[in-house]
C-alpha cells in the first residue's frame, strides 16, 4: 500500500498569486515628480544621464538612481525612459517664440529694459534670453525701485532711444506705484514704459506647484519676505548665501514660461515690444 499524499507534485498545484508588475512607460522631464520604488525616496527629476535619473527632494537633497530601477507616480509603477530625439525642424525657445537660426550676436540696440534686481535679471535672461540677444536688447539692473529717476536721469530716453521698465508689486497704492505715475509725468514720460506684476517680489511670479505648493505662504509684514518663504519652506534663510541658494532651487524649476503667472509672462512681452518696435 501507498500513501496518495506523496503520488503526486505538490509544487505543480499551487498558483501563483499574481503576475508581473505592469509598469507604464513616462518618458523623463525636468520636474517630474516620482518616488523611487525600492528606497521611497521622492523628488522631482533634475537631470539624467548615462542611465542614471537625479531627483531632487522638497529639501533640496538630490540622489541619483539607475533608471533600470522601478519608480511610482501618484502611486503607481512605471518605467522612466529618455525622451527621443526630436526631428529637425523649428524649435522654440524658453519663451514659447521660435529659435532664429544660429547667428553672430547682434550689436546691442540703444533701448534698454531695466528691471529692480539680479533675481528678475536672472529669470528674465532664463526665459527671454535668446529673444533679448536676438533683437540685441540689454537688461539691466536698477538695484531697486527707488533709483529710478536717477537711472533714467543719467540714460537719457528719447524716441529712438527707448527704456522699459519692470517693477514689482505695482499695485494700487504701492510705492512702486508712486514712483511710476511720478515717472509718467515727468520728461521722459512719453519714451519710457513701465509696467509691474502685482507680486511681492518676483519668487512669487513661479507657479507655486513647480516648488510642492497649492499657494505661495502669506509672510507677516515685520519679516523680511524671503527670509520668510525660506522659513515656511523649511529651508535656511538667514545669510544672503541661503537666500542665493533658495532663488537658485526656485528658478532651477522653471523649464519654460508655461511655469511662471501670465501676469508677468505678459508684461515681459509688452516691454520687448515697446524697445524693439519702431516708434
Amino acid at each position: 500500500m501507498f500513501d496518495e499524499r506523496y503520488d503526486r507534485d505538490v509544487l505543480a498545484d499551487m498558483k501563483p498569486r499574481r503576475g508581473p508588475v505592469q509598469r507604464a512607460e513616462v518618458v523623463l522631464a525636468k520636474g517630474l515628480v516620482v518616488e523611487h520604488s525600492e528606497t521611497e525616496w521622492c523628488g522631482a527629476v533634475v537631470g539624467a544621464r548615462e542611465g542614471l535619473v537625479q531627483l531632487e527632494d522638497f529639501s533640496g537633497k538630490v540622489r541619483a538612481f539607475s533608471l533600470s530601477d522601478g519608480f511610482l507616480i501618484d502611486g503607481k509603477p512605471v518605467t522612466l525612459v529618455m525622451p527621443k530625439r526630436k526631428p529637425a525642424g523649428p524649435q522654440r525657445t524658453a519663451s514659447g517664440s521660435f529659435a532664429a537660426p544660429q547667428q553672430r550676436a547682434r550689436v546691442a540696440m540703444p533701448s534698454r529694459i531695466f528691471v529692480e534686481g539680479k533675481h528678475d535679471a536672472e529669470l528674465v535672461e532664463q526665459v527671454w534670453g535668446d529673444d533679448l540677444r536676438v533683437e540685441g536688447v540689454v537688461v539691466e539692473l536698477l538695484q531697486g525701485a527707488d533709483n529710478l529717476a536717477e537711472v533714467l536721469a543719467e540714460f537719457g530716453p528719447g524716441p529712438k532711444r527707448r527704456a522699459g521698465i519692470l517693477l514689482d508689486h505695482l499695485v494700487t497704492g504701492s510705492k512702486e506705484t508712486r514712483i511710476a505715475d511720478a515717472i509718467a509725468r515727468g520728461p521722459h514720460g512719453a519714451n519710457v514704459l513701465i509696467v509691474g506684476h502685482p507680486f511681492v517680489d518676483i519668487w512669487q511670479a513661479v507657479k507655486p506647484e513647480r516648488v510642492g505648493l497649492k499657494q505661495w505662504p502669506t509672510i507677516p509684514r515685520n519679516i523680511e519676505w524671503k527670509r520668510g518663504i525660506c522659513h515656511a519652506l523649511g529651508w535656511p534663510g538667514e545669510e544672503p548665501a541661503d537666500i542665493a541658494d533658495a532663488w537658485a532651487r526656485i528658478r532651477g524649476r522653471v523649464r519654460n514660461f508655461r511655469d511662471l503667472e501670465p501676469e508677468l509672462v505678459g508684461r515681459v512681452e509688452h516691454l520687448i515690444d515697446f524697445v524693439t518696435l519702431s516708434p
